[in-house]
């Protein structure tokens, strides 16, 4: 083993430790140690992602389960996408969940835990083992941020769809018979049928599609995230989400192979990101709390990513290689962007809620209030979640459409017409993406309502140092990744599956290009440069000010001058058009409470509220909590108390077990 892979090893052997130190120290002190580890631990995975790099770690036995090895082997698409995740993770890690409530820091070592078992392990067995203490580690964040019975149904609705995931992939691993080694899938994945092998990748989709939040699973998305701290959504929509991603992709790219139905399976794939990507985003327009907001862009962008995955696999279907490893490619950019804006907006969130006392979206004058710094990282992190230049998001939404443009180069009217409706859904979601991270910043962070002003002297005012550069040092590292990436990006052409070359090919000087500069180019180092010309006319507005008089007016409110406050737009306002206009999806809910004093004309209080009915929970989960509710109340004759019932049913399973063992004989 050469010097790089060693230090790679061991320095995320060292960041495991570390974690498991996190762990323990929560358990036992509940002090500032166990943040100061786990930033630790992210540290040294950052630094085995770097030496591992460019062509991905060197495999390494950590342990024996059973006959044979554990062996722990991150590629290069898994460094990739663990490495900018791992920078809000440090920030988030330090900052703790709310109010740095003991169990957080256990939950979120599981989860760091969990996520490097997923990016590196080799085998079914640990790799689902990994998996579960991943989704286990996220409930118990969420628990420790927010202790109700609403959080604890929240949770538990996360858990079980997460559980219909795991089973999922269990089943899968099952199918693939007694050899677990990651190495044997695609050999015995290619020999099977049709339906067998069609129906197995249906389960990969769903069980990774289940933290992905593919639809119908993104509806846990808002009540995970809307219990917990900013803190925690920044590590679950960061290096977990993108775990799932590389997960899926190693399945359906490494292992699947190129059967005849491919492409069909990848218009499936693309379908299910496409749609999820639509449905998560007109959500998270609607909605009127951060972590919500950004727990639905969360899905909205996973479902972006899944739609690059599923393009991969029709242009692989159709012979196209190297779009194929394009847009593959485009996907991992997506979500390592994403993990930083994302990041970057959820620590803010945290910040606003200390600067006004909750995670309302509201206007509340929090950049009068806050440092420059805040602003400064938020508005580059939205601006990349809104896809504008020269941010990391545009970046790799414009290689996304360049890819769904290359349809033309397949022969199945199918397969085509499937990329260029995607095009048109991906342009749909972007449009209301920009609107989104609109709301957020303006209604969230821009907004002025004298009203509200006077809460921030009843909460904190001031800042902390972490708190202010966290926001700014993980916002700015947005526009610095597209900025840098036509240097760095040719050295991505191991993780380019499966065509290696692809990587080098898309970037042309300081250009990036789909594959051809003859196709398209843009180039946001360029664009940086530009820029500054760009500050000249607001530059000759401001000295135009010292020889033209500035008049000032009333802010105009429905005619009336006297109270412009009372005008100021809310998030419901400022998304109902689109509420009335797609009724059909949200199917809106409006309640109104009055209460009177005395007489029924002298109104003493006007309670308003509104929400949106859930696509899938009246169609899937209602029906399904109902059916489990209806066998619990039809079995509960079981729990009698009675000792001599108990006895029964312990002499009842040991009979059914001996006879099982007479009968059966075990395959030779």
């Amino acid at each position: 083993m050469n010097t790089p892979d060693a230090i790679a090893l061991a320095a995320f052997g060292l960041a495991a430790l570390t974690w498991v130190l996190a762990l323990l120290a929560d358990l036992f002190t509940g002090t500032a140690l166990p943040r100061l580890l786990l930033a630790l631990g992210c540290v040294l995975a950052a630094v085995g992602a770097l030496w591992g790099l460019p062509s991905g770690g060197a495999g390494q036995a950590v342990l024996q389960l059973g006959d044979a090895p554990v062996i722990f082997h991150p590629d290069a698409a898994a460094l990739w996408l663990m490495l900018p995740a791992l920078l809000p993770a440090f920030f988030a890690t330090l900052r703790g969940g709310a109010k740095h409530t003991r169990g957080w820091a256990a939950g979120a070592a599981l989860s760091l835990l969990g996520a490097l078992g997923v990016y590196g392990l080799q085998d079914g067995a640990s790799f689902l083992i990994a998996w579960e203490v991943m989704g286990f580690g996220g409930a118990l964040m969420l628990l420790a941020d927010h202790r109700s019975v609403q959080a604890g149904h929240d949770n538990l609705f996360m858990l079980a769809l997460l559980e219909v995931g795991g089973v999922a992939l269990l089943l899968a691993v099952l199918m693939l018979g007694q050899r677990l080694a990651f190495g044997s899938y695609a050999l015995q994945w290619t020999g099977w049928g049709v339906a067998p092998a069609f129906f197995l990748g249906l389960l990969w989709l769903a069980g990774f599609g289940a933290k992905l939040g593919l639809l119908p699973f993104y509806e846990w998305y808002p009540g995970a995230y809307g219990s917990g701290s900013g803190s925690t959504g920044a590590l679950m929509s960061g290096i977990v989400l993108n775990a799932a991603y590389f997960a899926l992709g190693r399945a359906l790219l490494q292992w699947m192979g190129n059967p005849p139905w491919l492409a069909g399976f990848g218009v499936v794939v693309l379908a299910a990101g496409m749609f999820t990507a639509i449905l998560a985003i007109l959500y998270a327009f609607q909605q009127s709390d951060w972590r919500r907001l950004l727990a639905f862009s969360s899905a909205e962008n996973a479902g972006v990513a899944v739609t690059a995955l599923g393009a991969a696999l029709i242009f692989r279907a159709g012979g196209q290689d190297m779009l194929s490893a394009l847009a593959w490619t485009v996907g991992m950019l997506h979500l390592m962007g994403h993990s930083l804006a994302k990041g970057s907006l959820f620590l803010t969130a945290d910040s606003a809620a200390a600067l006004q006392g909750n995670h309302h979206l509201r206007q509340s004058a929090i950049l009068r209030h806050a440092p420059l710094t805040l602003g400064l990282g938020a508005v580059f992190a939205a601006m990349s979640l809104a896809a504008m230049p020269p941010t990391a998001g545009f970046v790799s939404e414009w290689y996304l459409f360049q890819s769904l443009f290359h349809d033309f180069t397949l022969k199945g009217d199918g397969s085509r017409i499937a990329l260029a409706l995607a095009g048109a859904g991906l342009a749909l979601t972007t449009a209301i993406a920009l609107a989104t991270m609109v709301k957020l910043f303006g209604v969230g962070l821009l907004g002025q309502n004298e009203e509200h002003s006077a809460q921030h002297r009843k909460h904190q005012t001031e800042l902390t140092a972490l708190q202010r550069f966290s926001v700014f040092i993980t916002g700015l590292a947005v526009p610095v990744f597209a900025v840098t990436l036509v240097w760095w990006l040719p050295l991505m052409q191991q993780a380019a599956w499966p065509a290696a070359n692809a990587a080098r090919q898309m970037t042309h000087g300081w250009l990036l290009v789909p594959l051809s500069a003859g196709f398209a180019f843009i180039s946001p180092a360029m664009l940086v440069l530009a820029v500054p010309l760009l500050a000249l006319l607001p530059l000759w507005l401001v000295w135009g000010r010292r020889r033209f008089a500035v008049r000032r007016a009333p802010l105009w409110c429905g005619g009336e001058d006297y109270a412009a406050h009372a005008g100021a737009t809310t998030a419901l306002s400022f998304s109902n058009a689109m509420r009335v206009f797609y009724n059909f999806v949200y199917r809106p809910h409006n309640a109104v409470a009055r209460q009177f004093e005395g007489k029924p004309y002298f109104l003493k209080e006007l309670q308003f509220s509104y929400s949106q009915a859930p696509v899938f929970g009246a169609l899937l989960f209602t029906p399904a909590v109902r059916t489990v509710h209806g066998l619990a109340r039809r079995l509960r004759f079981l729990q009698n108390g009675l000792m001599n019932a108990y006895l029964a049913y312990i002499g009842i399973l040991l009979v059914l077990v001996f006879g099982l063992v007479l009968v059966w004989a075990p395959p030779t």
